[in-house]
């Protein structure tokens, strides 16, 4: 079984969730996909990239029972270490990425979203950080990718009030590049054809110098993610969000 739709066209790669039927949530087996495709679209000759979503939302994040199924410290590093290293992989890439967001981008779907070079976003679209909601905290580079775009002080209300924005609040904030009332997926493709009769080499020379610098930042960043997410998974609030959300009730945190 496939969780994605890959297709090299006119010097353009499209990258496609498609797992609607779950929002197109991250489970270990598609994350792992994930990678692999994103390592060989890496060697390609396409200098653009449009990742998107199939269904009603572009990626509903990490999948709660894959996170409910990683039984000891190894296998959660194990998923971790896939996590980190598709960020690292779309963040280092020598090409242009576009997310085309629709639906919900939520958590690592956010994250994932955010770690590209350019966000466009359906103006009926919904933007979440929202892992506070099962006491965990962002991970996926979402503490870097939120300082970038919205400053410290902004960033931590953001992930600490999880709560959704719209396209045009997201926009007016800076979360995302871009709003359209026209599908998502197209006006990405569009933008692409259109960023193919610019320079693209010195496009993606300037990403370079910016993001060469900067990787070793995003990965102390996501290396906290990481080891704090692990000690958080054992928390009352964890389990209690993770039973609430399973029973779609609203949790009753207590701190600990």
């Amino acid at each position: 079984m496939s969780y994605y739709n890959v297709k090299s066209e006119n010097g353009i790669t499209h990258l496609k969730f498609t797992r609607p039927d779950k929002l197109n949530a991250l489970n270990v087996e598609s994350l792992q996909e994930l990678k692999d495709h994103l390592k060989t679209i890496e060697q390609n000759d396409d200098a653009i990239v449009v990742l998107s979503g199939e269904g009603k939302g572009f990626c509903a994040g990490g999948d709660v029972s894959m996170m409910e199924s990683l039984h000891g410290e190894s296998s959660f590093h194990e998923v971790m270490s896939v996590i980190e290293e598709i960020i690292e992989t779309i963040y280092l890439m020598p090409k242009l990425i576009i997310s085309a967001v629709h639906g919900s981008a939520v958590g690592l779907g956010l994250s994932i979203a955010l770690s590209s070079d350019y966000v466009l976003a359906h103006n009926q679209s919904k933007l979440s950080m929202n892992f506070i909601g099962i006491g965990l905290l962002p991970d996926g580079g979402g503490h870097f990718w939120l300082q970038e775009r919205l400053g410290v002080h902004k960033a931590k209300q953001f992930a600490w009030h999880g709560k959704s924005l719209v396209a045009l609040e997201a926009y007016e904030e800076g979360l995302v590049d871009e709003v359209t009332e026209d599908e998502a997926e197209t006006a990405a493709l569009s933008l692409a054809q259109a960023w193919q009769k610019r320079p693209l080499q010195a496009m993606i020379a300037t990403k370079q110098v910016y993001h060469r610098n900067r990787i070793k930042e995003l990965q102390s960043y996501m290396e906290q993610e990481r080891n704090l997410q692990y000690k958080l998974r054992g928390t009352q609030d964890h389990k209690e969000g993770v039973q609430a959300f399973m029973q779609k009730r609203e949790p009753h945190f207590v701190g600990k």
